[in-house]
């Protein structure tokens, strides 16, 4: 647990309980989570606290949104020194259409995008559907 708080000072956020519960929880799923899901582990969690935890780690790079095209933002944790910065680290999603998972696919970069005269990219969201690794061995 003392990594975590070290990991967290380190980026500007103040240890609470439950931004050390939420950190760790993040960590252990490995998935991309919604905030209801989310607050369905922390029994005794209120929903606005867990909403601030992760504008908070949002806001500092500890997490990035997902929108999967489920309708629910999700988020993952960002990769070490990930800046969420469109042209350096964005990389694709992978949404599961049988265990409904979605997971950071890290090592596939988003390649620039050349765009006309005149637009001006703010974010880019890239997500591939279709049947995780997990699932198609398990399809008949």
């Amino acid at each position: 647990m003392e990594k975590i708080v070290q990991f967290l000072e380190s980026k500007g956020i103040r240890p609470t309980a439950m931004r050390l519960m939420t950190y760790k929880r993040l960590v252990e799923l490995k998935v991309a989570i919604s905030l209801g899901d989310l607050e369905k582990d922390f029994k005794v969690s209120e929903r606005s606290t867990l909403f601030r935890t992760m504008k908070a780690f949002e806001e500092k790079g500890i997490v990035h949104q997902i929108e999967d095209g489920t309708g629910v933002i999700k988020y993952a944790l960002c990769e070490e020194n990930c800046e969420c910065e469109v042209g350096n680290d964005l990389h694709l999603h992978f949404h599961c259409n049988n265990c409904n998972e979605t997971v950071c696919l890290t090592e596939h970069k988003i390649p620039h995008i050349n765009l006309p005269d005149g637009y001006i990219t703010e974010d880019i969201n890239l997500v591939v559907k279709g049947i995780c690794e997990k699932c198609s061995g398990n399809l008949d």
